[in-house]
This record gives structure tokens, C-alpha cells and sequence, in this order.
């Protein structure tokens, strides 16, 4: 597993920040020390156009990632790029298509934003780097140094832990500075599925959007095999049943699973609703192998016949827009709901760059540019 370095608890963090006469956001760093520090956000990535064959180079670099299809090397390659990507480069791009706009990918051009609002309130330069394809971890680093950066607050823009997207951008992080950057620090934002501070920010963009009236409020989570939450667990007790729901259990920061329940069943706390009101499934699965259950597609084809008809879902897995969210849930999801017997369908978009999320990033942020002047 993957050590996540520099890691400083939240109370630990907050009372250095107090003791130093610095609190939250309003931090502004030494003068002398600006040029020296920066931020990278750091996203899935998507690829450069929606051509097959770019989907394809996209898709190759993301399946074969260990983190991603944890596989020997031999058998992932087999599965691949034997069989893979032999098929769904273009079924792929027909979806890309439909969420494609002038401005190319939304997952890019929303977290082009997020850092183009963020460097308006920050006082240290800000990129992005995408785990896949352009621009890269390696780019955004680039970018940085060629300002005079030498510390960088890397923030993988996932609220939950999984090997394949916080671990996988840690490792890929740190490839890279070993290999390019020998003479930098990195410093990662943790995630953050129990700050405060975020749980406030999504509930409210999600109180702002649901209808007046709704059956249900189903929370869809990307999906993970369930061998993933085995393999990430240091204690060797999860069992996903009912340790999720134990306090105080070690495994719980490394688990994938138990974050996904806690910020629904954080959010929905302060929404003030009833848990028999509120569901969570788990979307894009990939293969025959056992994933996360219960699954989104199913739960929708079924969810009329019980007598919800008039549906909510959100994403918190993600924090901007994407493939997954704006085809697979907005469009997909809609149709597997209406088919199933469901009349009223209301996909509730992610955070994107709404100014409440913005702050947290920045507050985020500044807690680990912080840590830099306790090291």
C-alpha cells in the first residue's frame, strides 16, 4: 500500500496553524517565500478528442494501470489490450460525444476553472495535472518549477481513499519527482470525505438543487472491486459487512466502502432526512469480476417497481462532471429508471466550480502549504 506521506491529522494541523496566528482561509504566506511554493490539482483525465483512436491511447494508459485492473502484468496486457481495446475504444467515443462541448471535456475545461477561481484567492502560482493523458502529473510539476516552485501542494481532487485514484496519482507523483524533480517536496492533500467544511459545501449544493418533492435520494458512487478494499485494508478485518459501520476501526482510512457510507450518512444528517428516504448504489463496474453492490444500473432498472417514481441521484464520488456522471447517470441512468417504471428523474450535478467549493479547496490547500513552515 501506498505510504501517504506528510500526513498531519486535522487537529494536529489546526492547532499549529492557531499556534502560529494563522487561521483557515485567512492564511496568506511570507512574501519571500511565494515564489517557492504552488498548488497542483490533480484529476482523472480524459482523452484528447473524441476520435476512437484517441480514446483508445486514452483507455490504454488507464486500464493498464495496476492500481486500476490489478492484475499481473501479463493478464492485464491479455485483457487490455487483447480484448478491451479492441472494443470499446469506439463505443467509448460515442459517449465522449455526447457530453463533448466547445470546450472539449468537461472533467478539463471544469477543472480549468476550479483553478482559474482558486488562483484569483491564493498568493502562490496554481496548475492541473491529469493521472491520464493531458496535461500530465509531469506537466503541471513542469509548469510549476519553471516558477521558481520547489514545494507543491498536490491535491487529488477524490473525496474518498481507493488505490485506484488517490493511491495511483500519490505513486504517479511520486515517479515522477524521483525521476524529473529530485530537488522538490510534495506535500498531499488528504482526503476529505469527513472535513467538515466539505460535507457543509456538498450538502448545500445538493439542498440548492433537489426538487421540492421526491421519492428517494440515491446516492451513486463509483464502484470498486471488492478485492480493492480487501487489499487496502492494513488490519486484515474488513468484511464488507458490517465493519464499516464500527468506530474507531484503523481501516477505516484506508476504506473505499466505509467513506462512501459516511458522507451519505453525514450529508443526510444535515439535510435532515430520514434514512429510509436515502439509498447508496455503485456505478461503472467493469468486468465479471465482483464489485461494490449494490449497483447503480440494476437498482434503477427496479427502483419503479417498488413504487419510487420520481428520483433524485447525485455523485459525490466526483467532484466535477464527467463521462460517468453527465452519460452514465444524467442520460443512462435516466433511461434504466424510465424503463423500469419511473416517471420523474432528477440528476443533481456535482460541485464543479461553485464558489462554496473553491473556498474549501482553498482552505484545504492552505492547511498543507502551511505544513511546509513546520517541516
Amino acid at each position: 500500500m501506498t505510504e501517504l506521506v506528510l500526513v498531519v491529522e486535522h487537529a494536529e494541523t489546526k492547532a499549529a496553524i492557531k499556534k502560529a496566528g494563522v487561521e483557515g482561509g485567512n492564511w496568506r504566506p511570507n512574501k519571500k517565500y511565494m515564489s517557492k511554493k504552488g498548488i497542483l490539482l490533480v484529476n482523472l483525465g480524459s482523452p484528447r478528442s473524441t476520435k476512437t483512436e484517441d480514446v483508445r491511447e486514452y483507455l490504454d494508459e488507464f486500464l493498464m494501470d495496476e492500481k486500476v485492473i490489478d492484475y499481473r502484468w501479463f493478464f492485464r496486457s491479455l485483457l487490455v489490450q487483447g480484448i478491451i481495446l479492441n472494443t470499446r475504444p469506439k463505443k467509448s467515443a460515442e459517449a465522449y460525444k455526447t457530453v463533448w462541448t466547445e470546450e472539449g471535456s468537461p472533467l478539463i475545461f471544469i477543472t480549468e476553472r476550479i483553478k482559474t477561481k482558486l488562483q484569483k484567492i491564493v498568493d502562490v502560482p496554481v496548475e492541473i495535472g491529469m493521472r491520464y493523458a493531458e496535461p500530465s502529473i509531469e506537466t503541471g510539476i513542469r509548469k510549476l518549477t519553471d516558477q521558481g516552485v520547489t514545494e507543491i501542494v498536490l491535491f487529488p481532487l477524490y473525496p474518498q481513499y481507493a488505490m485506484s485514484t488517490t493511491e495511483t496519482v500519490i505513486d504517479k507523483a511520486e515517479d515522477v519527482r524521483k525521476k524529473h524533480f529530485p530537488d522538490i517536496k510534495i506535500n498531499y492533500v488528504q482526503p476529505f470525505y469527513n472535513r467538515e467544511i466539505y460535507i457543509d459545501c456538498l450538502a448545500e449544493s445538493i439542498r440548492e438543487k433537489l426538487p421540492e418533492t421526491f421519492d428517494a435520494l440515491q446516492f451513486s458512487y463509483h464502484g470498486v472491486p471488492e478485492r480493492h478494499i480487501f487489499k487496502t485494508d492494513p488490519t486484515n478485518t474488513c468484511n464488507l459487512n458490517d465493519c464499516c459501520s464500527r468506530d474507531d476501526n484503523p481501516s477505516h482510512q484506508f476504506c473505499y466502502r466505509h467513506q462512501c457510507f459516511k458522507v451519505t450518512e453525514q450529508v443526510i444528517k444535515k439535510l435532515g432526512l430520514p434514512k429510509e428516504k436515502v439509498m447508496v448504489t455503485f456505478q461503472s463496474r467493469l468486468g465479471n469480476d465482483k464489485w461494490m453492490e449494490p449497483y447503480t444500473d440494476t437498482t434503477l432498472e427496479n427502483l419503479g417497481k417498488k413504487g419510487i417514481k420520481n428520483l433524485a441521484i447525485v455523485c459525490p464520488a466526483f467532484v466535477s462532471d464527467c463521462l460517468e456522471t453527465l452519460e452514465e447517470i444524467s442520460v443512462e441512468g435516466k433511461e434504466q429508471f424510465e424503463h423500469g417504471g419511473g416517471e420523474v428523474y432528477n440528476y443533481i450535478p456535482c460541485l464543479n466550480d461553485e464558489d462554496r467549493w473553491i473556498d474549501v479547496v482553498k482552505i484545504l490547500c492552505e492547511e498543507k502549504l502551511h505544513e511546509f513552515y513546520l517541516i
